[in-house]
């Protein structure tokens, strides 16, 4: 066993796990925090998104001890109280979820992508970033709406979809 130590939605915490054990995995059991979900195991679906020192990452693909020293935000630390990320708002407003298994990913990926594109995020570009996140209920249109709408809101969107 090791013992890792993270600082997670701004608070400092520490575990033990066995060195096999995945990021995800240590979010889940280990912390307790079940927004973050377990999708593919295989970096394909991007359910387990959680930012790690301020970047996006899958975290079925890191092992937790990797990850220790590092700053973790999950989707339970992206809102302020009872107040959404404006990405959050984003995709209660313009019906960017369905079952809500993919949201948390999609919502960290949107966060990471507004904060690198800025300005510069448009459709196509929402769409291209969002190849490494599945949904498979959507079709993804109100998911890119909410991105979109979401970066608008906080100055970085070029035009909303329709």
């Amino acid at each position: 066993m090791t013992k890792v130590t993270l600082t997670v939605n701004g608070r400092k915490v520490s575990g033990e796990c066995e060195d096999r054990t995945l990021l995800v995995n240590f979010i889940r059991e280990n912390l307790g925090l079940t927004g973050t979900h377990v999708g593919c195991d295989t970096t394909q679906c991007g359910a387990c998104v959680v930012h790690m020192d301020g970047r996006s990452v899958k975290s079925c693909t890191i092992l937790a001890v990797q990850a220790s020293g590092s700053e973790i935000t999950t989707i339970e630390g992206l809102s302020s109280g009872d107040t959404l990320h404006p990405v959050q708002a984003a995709f209660k407003e313009n019906h960017g979820l369905q079952c809500g298994f993919c949201t948390p990913g999609m919502v960290m990926t949107a966060v990471d992508m507004i904060r690198r594109h800025g300005g510069q995020l448009d459709e196509q570009t929402v769409r291209q970033e969002l190849e490494g996140n599945i949904c498979r209920c959507t079709g993804y249109h109100n998911i890119v709406k909410s991105i979109l709408s979401a970066a608008d809101e906080m100055g970085g969107a070029k035009q909303a979809a329709e």
